[in-house]
């Protein structure tokens, strides 16, 4: 709690606790788009996690998600729009919820939308790369699913 004099008055607020909710509520946004981005790999990897399939099918599962294969050439970009489409409804229901509602609102805060928006998509971005390119990866390989080859991808450092 912050206290504050005004006109020899203490004022409570809780302007501490509102920024933590803030960023809780980003935190999630960011986390959500991430998730739905990765959902091409995510689920071969939970199935073998859980023992609800074998290696090799969830492999198949993967690529076939993946690259496309067998018809499915539309999953992928329909997650990644999904995720797209998640952060900004998220952004919009964050700035409602933050009291920006009309445009001269949003004309008024403008700078507060753009950065926080740039921000919230390129950690988005960010994180399902580190997500889904690296843990996800070698969790696969921890489970014993063929993405060796995908690992020499993102090691730039070699």
């Amino acid at each position: 709690m912050l206290y504050k004099r005004t006109n020899s008055v203490i004022v409570r607020g809780d302007s501490v606790s509102e920024e933590v909710s803030e960023q809780k509520s980003l935190i999630k946004l960011i986390s959500g788009s991430a998730l739905i981005a990765s959902m091409c790999c995510l689920p071969s990897v939970v199935l073998v996690l859980f023992g609800l399939a074998s290696v090799s099918s969830a492999a198949a599962l993967s690529d076939t998600l993946y690259w496309g294969e067998d018809g499915y050439g539309w999953f992928r970009p329909l997650m990644l729009v999904s995720a797209l489409a998640f952060a900004v409804i998220g952004l919009i229901v964050h700035f409602r919820s933050k009291g920006i509602c009309t445009l001269d609102q949003a004309k008024r805060e403008r700078r507060k939308i753009i950065n926080t928006s740039l921000l919230v998509l390129i950690i988005s971005y960010l994180s399902y790369l580190l997500f889904n390119y690296v843990i996800l990866t070698e969790i696969g390989i921890l489970l014993d699913l063929p993405w060796e080859e995908s690992r020499e991808s993102y090691m730039f450092w070699k």
